[in-house]
């Protein structure tokens, strides 16, 4: 669902439009909220399942920079969405309680640039999208500093 706002960094520069595709709204808005505080990011829209991020990507997927996902879903699964945005410009980014070697594996195969665990990596997260806003060469696991 697209939400309509506008956003931008101290300095004027616009924050990175992000896409989340995550089916617990508690979760959810904890993490549009903490994104939208710490990190140069804007959620310009969410889907809680597959279909619906579908949908939302054959629509404005160009309108996005930033896709976050979820590998379980309300109905379908993260890795689909992956599929899906495979011809897109847009970083793609999983965070999941899933977040296993092969899992990761898996995601890193169709497309995904980062794998975040949602327990012990949303700082992490949040570092990633802070470099990829500003411009600096995105991280590779290990190499925050």
């Amino acid at each position: 669902m697209p939400i309509p706002r506008t956003a931008a960094l101290a300095d004027g520069a616009p924050a990175l439009r992000t896409f989340l595709v995550e089916d617990s709204a508690l979760i959810r808005e904890s993490l549009v909220a903490a994104l939208e505080e710490l990190a140069p990011v804007q959620v310009v829209g969410w889907a809680d399942g597959e279909a619906a991020a579908r949908r939302w990507l054959d629509e404005h997927g160009d309108d996005c920079e930033l896709m976050i996902v979820d590998i379980f879903l309300r109905e379908g699964s993260g890795l689909g969405v992956l599929k899906a945005a495979r011809g897109l410009a847009a970083r793609r980014v999983v965070l999941s309680n899933y977040a296993t070697r092969d899992m990761r594996e898996a995601c890193l195969a169709l497309g995904a640039d980062r794998v975040f665990d949602k327990s012990n990596e949303v700082d992490e997260l949040i570092a990633y999208c802070q470099r990829v806003a500003t411009g600096a060469p995105p991280t590779v696991p290990g190499a925050l500093g």
